[in-house]
């Protein structure tokens, strides 16, 4: 692709375009639910009128089917913006809060302040979503945003180029592309809010540039997300949709199945079930599984090399092949493999794969896939297969994950009335919805006092009756 080393920008031009930001976000303070509703309004209507455009740059991209383009890019976008322009009189509603005790005499409210100028930088995996998304949110709380997407995709940020620039003034939302010298460019300027997703090695340099201007952050990370099918889980069930979570953007997903910890009794039946999955849907050969149109593409020969990489170390050290294994740098693809008795210290248990290759490990007690699991980083995700409650409950209760799903994958990201980020490694923050209006929002304190304000009893001087009064007023507080 002759666009992979993107032009990066003068940082002068980058910071010209962030200055210019400044006194727009100041006037944003102001605007109503009216406005950013008809701004969201705009930019729907641009993004399903250029529809032909991206199904074109995804598949240039990424080979992406048509119906994967819309289950996974589109229709989270939209039910994002459904969400905000339905909910979001009520979101900028100022919250009234009672007074307390030591306070009384006083109104109180919280009430919902744009951060300001926000940068969003997003990852090539999901390039609509991961970008328009975030962005949704900024709109919505009243923010003013520079977008910088990933210089990967350059077929897809052609298209959100020209919508941006459609629906927006660049003093508003500002797209600026490039690679990894725009991005240093971006960080060096102090942005009130960024807005990070991709992998946690980048994650901590976003967050150690914010450092420097004591920027608040959102960071959409990564991990190695668990899935926990025991002796009583419906195999047929959980095989079908983990393979199908696995496999969406051939597993190139921040939340997609990373590996897989299955009870001992029911592994054979499992491994099984996976590879009927795979081939009912993709062919039953791995000739006809490389030609299927159901399965995107790696986005790049360095990423097929790396993922093919993993596979080889983790045969070398000892791993069974039950599935695949066969890759096409050339093609940018990875065949959907299924791995078995993989080793401890194999690279595929230490990385994050982002790939189409499922490691399976067995365990005997619930006790063991615990302790597997709180062994290693907290994950993005966690999928817990079992009819039994008192499994689920000690499997929820005992690990951490960002969010989790019991007898399901990934849907929890979907659902736009939930928040979505991680914890520890995976993330900090939440986005969607509410979650990401106020991401980008300032929860202001605002108290107004009234005419009898109870603090003028302890004003001084400090007499023996105001110094007792206090000492009641906190050992009445201390027996509730």
């Amino acid at each position: 692709m002759e666009y992979l080393n993107a032009h990066d920008p003068d940082p002068a031009v980058v910071e010209q375009r962030f200055h210019a930001q400044g006194p727009v976000a100041l006037k944003l303070r102001q605007s109503t639910a009216r406005d950013r509703i008809g701004k969201l309004r705009r930019l729907r209507t641009a993004l399903l009128q250029r529809r032909p455009a991206f199904h074109r740059a995804f598949a240039l991209d990424f080979r992406k089917p048509v119906a994967e383009i819309e289950l996974t890019e589109f229709l989270p976008v939209i039910d994002e913006i459904r969400h905000a322009i339905q909910d979001l009189r009520k979101w900028m509603r100022p919250v009234r809060v009672s007074p307390t005790l030591t306070t009384l005499g006083t109104a109180a409210r919280i009430v919902y302040q744009p951060r300001g100028r926000c940068l969003i930088i997003s990852p090539w995996n999901y390039p609509v979503n991961t970008l328009i998304g975030p962005l949704i949110s900024a709109i919505a709380a009243g923010n003013t945003a520079i977008i910088k997407p990933s210089e990967l995709t350059p077929h897809v940020n052609e298209v959100i180029e020209d919508l941006i620039g459609d629906v927006f003034a660049p003093n508003e939302v500002a797209l600026i592309q490039g690679g990894v010298k725009t991005a240093q460019a971006l960080l060096g300027l102090p942005f009130d809010h960024i807005f990070f997703t991709g992998s946690p090695t980048v994650g901590k340099i976003v967050m150690a540039a914010a450092a420097q201007h004591l920027s608040s952050v959102t960071l959409e990370l990564g991990g190695k997300s668990p899935v926990i099918v025991d002796e009583t889980a419906d195999v047929k069930r959980a095989a079908e949709t983990t393979i199908w979570a696995k496999l969406v953007n051939a597993g190139q997903t921040c939340i997609a199945p990373d590996y897989l910890l299955v009870h001992r009794s029911v592994r054979d039946r499992f491994v099984e079930q996976c590879r009927k999955t795979i081939e009912n849907r993709f062919g039953a050969t791995d000739e006809q599984v490389a030609a299927t149109p159901d399965l995107a593409r790696i986005i790049s020969t360095d990423h097929t090399e790396r993922i093919a990489a993993l596979v080889d170390d983790a045969l070398a050290t000892g791993a069974q092949l039950w599935s695949g294994g066969s890759y096409s740098s050339a093609d940018r693809y990875v065949a959907p493999t299924l791995l078995g008795d993989v080793a401890p210290h194999a690279r595929i248990c230490e990385e994050e794969i982002f790939g189409p290759i499922l490691p399976i490990v067995e365990f005997d007690t619930i006790d063991e896939a615990i302790s597997h699991i709180n062994a290693r980083p907290k994950p993005l995700a966690l999928y817990v297969w079992s009819r039994r409650s008192a499994t689920i409950d000690r499997l929820l209760q005992q690990t951490s994950s960002g969010g989790a799903c019991v007898n399901h994958c990934l849907q929890h990201y979907a659902h736009s009335r939930l928040p979505f980020g991680g914890v520890g490694q995976a993330g900090i923050g939440n986005a969607h919805g509410f979650f990401g209006f106020k991401a980008f929002s300032h929860e202001r304190a605002l108290l107004t006092g009234r005419r009898f304000l109870m603090a003028r009893l302890f004003f001084p001087p400090y007499t023996q009756l105001k110094t007792r009064l206090v000492q009641r007023v906190v050992d009445i507080l201390a027996k509730v």
